[in-house]
């Protein structure tokens, strides 16, 4: 039986269909969950600004303001964002992936599916979610800065370094987990902007990446491996 936090939580779904939007609302709300709705980006800034939501049930689809761009602009607040769209290419949903969706589903769905996500997504642990305050005032490690929440970083001697949204998600996962090692599993899940077709290997490549930049900037190790396991940030990590 799934917990009385999960079962009560705030679902906002954020759709221009008013009649897919209807079908989700009293779907979900039916199983339990708190269900507001919304037609457009303005009214889901208008929903959030009124309360907070534990999830978003997000189309990509939209006049205005399109699904992509507000979870663009959605994701640093750490609201887990569970995409819907009738795109179904592999680059579609990487797309969706690295703009800060949590999760991609494509239409039409089975309804029990969406719940199936919807639970899957509450039940990750809060650690593992991004923690809006460290995001808004930036973070600092080995010298580095960190503000995860406009994809600034800087190295030790103060110049911008460039990475890409992936990357920028990927060492932001590091950052907010200082101190763990993280499994690749770990990893795809916190990163959210990495390809998931490849698991393992599209993990390694990606972090030789993140490594090969870092260290174009200052050679001192940032991202150590732990054999057998996954990867850990190497230096320790405080706001500021």
């Amino acid at each position: 039986m799934e917990s009385a936090v999960i079962a009560t939580s705030r679902i906002l779904v954020v759709d221009d269909d008013a009649s897919i939007r209807d079908a989700i609302a009293e779907f979900l709300g039916g199983h339990g969950f708190a269900v507001r709705a919304a037609g457009d980006a303005a009214a889901c800034d208008r929903e959030m600004r009124q309360a907070p939501a534990d999830l978003i049930v997000l189309d990509v689809m939209m006049p205005g303001e399109d699904g992509l761009s507000l979870c663009r602009r959605l994701a640093p607040t750490g609201v887990p964002i569970l995409m819907l769209s009738a795109l179904d290419e592999v680059t579609d949903r990487i797309v969706g992936l690295e703009v800060g969706a949590w999760d991609y589903l494509t239409k039409p769905f089975e309804p029990r599916e969406l719940l199936a996500r919807v639970r899957a997504l509450l039940r990750r642990p809060v650690a593992d979610k991004p923690d809006p305050e460290q995001a808004r005032g930036g973070a600092t490690f080995g010298g580095w800065w960190l503000n995860a929440e406009e994809r600034r970083l800087r190295d030790p001697a103060g110049r911008p370094v460039a990475l890409s949204e992936g990357e920028h998600a990927l060492l932001a996962a590091f950052v907010r987990s200082s101190g763990r090692i993280l499994t690749r599993d770990a990893l795809l899940d916190l990163a959210r902007g990495l390809d998931v077709a490849s698991y393992d290997r599209a993990m390694d490549i990606a972090i030789s990446r993140l490594r090969r930049k870092l260290a174009d900037a200052d050679p001192a190790p940032i991202i150590e491996t732990v054999r057998g396991v996954g990867y850990r940030l190497a230096p320790a990590v405080r706001a500021g």
